[in-house]
């Protein structure tokens, strides 16, 4: 038999979901289209959910996306971080670099977590909160791929975000409503693709089973 649903739940998300979709926004009539359903229900949803902020009207009367959807997302942040941490403590251990989880916010890169080896004298500081262009470095770069269903296994790029530094990062791939990499960066010379490479894929992908 199965699970028994609510109704107005399922609705409530898809409007949620049909707006998070439309950066423009949309109408109470456009939305009520999409979801197929009744303007008069589109309104007491909508009107339910703007008194929790998920949902907003701009000047014109268009609906987006509410700004408590943040505080919702921010809740999740500690359970990625959670989740994560051991496996980039084996990555970080292993190859004798600083580990990270990025994760991609709008159109930067956001590093969710960082750990650093324990057992080497010189490694790069990465701090919890950086940001940079998706489109620069090899986690942001990584994440990009990830968008991509058959593009290659990982990003390497060199000096892009610091000068003498090295990336080499892996989308986590199969986690829906996540856009996320992990990675290494390290100080030096050029990073040994063909050891650290399946390494560093590896612990996307154990990230990704973790999220499952």
């Amino acid at each position: 038999m199965p699970a028994e649903t609510s109704q107005t739940l399922d609705r409530g998300l898809r409007v949620l979901d049909v707006l998070a979709s439309a950066p423009g926004g949309l109408t109470v009539t456009e939305l009520a289209t999409r979801l197929d359903v009744n303007r008069t229900v589109v309104y007491r949803l909508v009107s339910t959910l703007e008194q929790h902020a998920l949902v907003r009207r701009d000047p014109r009367g268009r609906l987006h996306v509410g700004l408590g959807v943040l505080h919702l997302a921010s809740a999740v942040q500690p359970v990625l971080r959670d989740l994560a941490v051991p496996v980039l403590r084996e990555l970080a251990e292993a190859v004798g670099s600083t580990a990270h989880l990025t994760v991609a916010d709008g159109e930067e890169a956001l590093a969710l977590a960082v750990v650093e080896p324990s057992w080497t004298d010189f490694h790069v500081s990465y701090r919890v909160g950086s940001r940079h262009p998706l489109n620069q470095g090899a986690a942001g770069k990584a994440i990009l791929l990830g968008r991509q269903p058959d593009g290659p296994p990982y990003a390497l790029t060199a000096g892009e975000l610091q000068a003498g530094a090295h990336g080499l990062a892996a989308p986590v791939r199969g986690v829906e409503g996540l856009e996320a990499s992990v990675g290494i960066v390290t100080l030096g010379g050029a990073i040994d693709v063909d050891r650290i490479g399946p390494l560093v894929r590896d612990a996307a992908a154990a990230v990704a089973l973790r999220l499952s």
